[in-house]
């Protein structure tokens, strides 16, 4: 929890007004709820010692190689909806909308034109106070991400290994759009 300002969370709370400062609070915008990261690294089942192909030519072909990988998953960042600020009169506040459905119906659409919430539950504010929409009350498409891995080691001499090695980021192409 914090106070709504700049995106960084600092700076000056994006309601100026004294007597509604209260309306500031809220989780901060670098917020991520659930943030998980998971790597690691195995050795392939194949060749000299392995359960496959542990003899003749596929030991040589498939034997001594590793994978590795890292995923990355976590929750969207908060967000606040904000409205045009003009019937607001007051310059250097945010103005945020008005919530006028109580649950926010997530539609979970992603890409140019899609829409991610119900924007139906948002109207703009047509009198002269600020919106009923709370900071931050909503978070952003969180993120899958995989990076991978396949390598071998071969012998140069006894002290000297050279590495193949070929490497893919975000592995599954999945697209990240906010």
């Amino acid at each position: 929890m914090g106070t709504a300002g700049n995106e960084d969370g600092d700076g000056p709370p994006a309601i100026g007004i004294p007597e509604f400062y209260a309306l500031n609070w809220a989780r901060t915008t670098l917020d991520r709820t659930h943030n998980l990261q998971i790597h690691g690294i195995a050795e392939l089942p194949f060749g000299r010692g392995k359960n496959w192909l542990n003899q003749g030519f596929g030991t040589a072909i498939l034997g001594g190689w590793q994978i590795n990988g890292v995923a990355s998953m976590y929750t969207g960042q908060p967000f606040s909806v904000t409205a045009p600020g003009t019937s607001l009169n007051a310059p250097g506040n945010s103005q945020r909308a008005d919530l006028v459905k109580p649950n926010v119906a997530k539609l979970g659409g992603t890409g140019p034109r899609q829409k991610f919430y119900d924007p139906a539950a948002f109207a703009e504010v047509t009198e002269v106070r600020f919106g009923t929409a709370g900071f931050n009350l909503l978070n952003s498409p969180g993120t899958f991400n995989l990076d991978a891995g396949l390598f071998r080691s071969f012998p140069v001499t006894e002290k000297f290994n050279v590495q193949f090695r070929a490497e893919a980021f975000n592995f599954t192409n999945t697209p990240h759009f906010t």
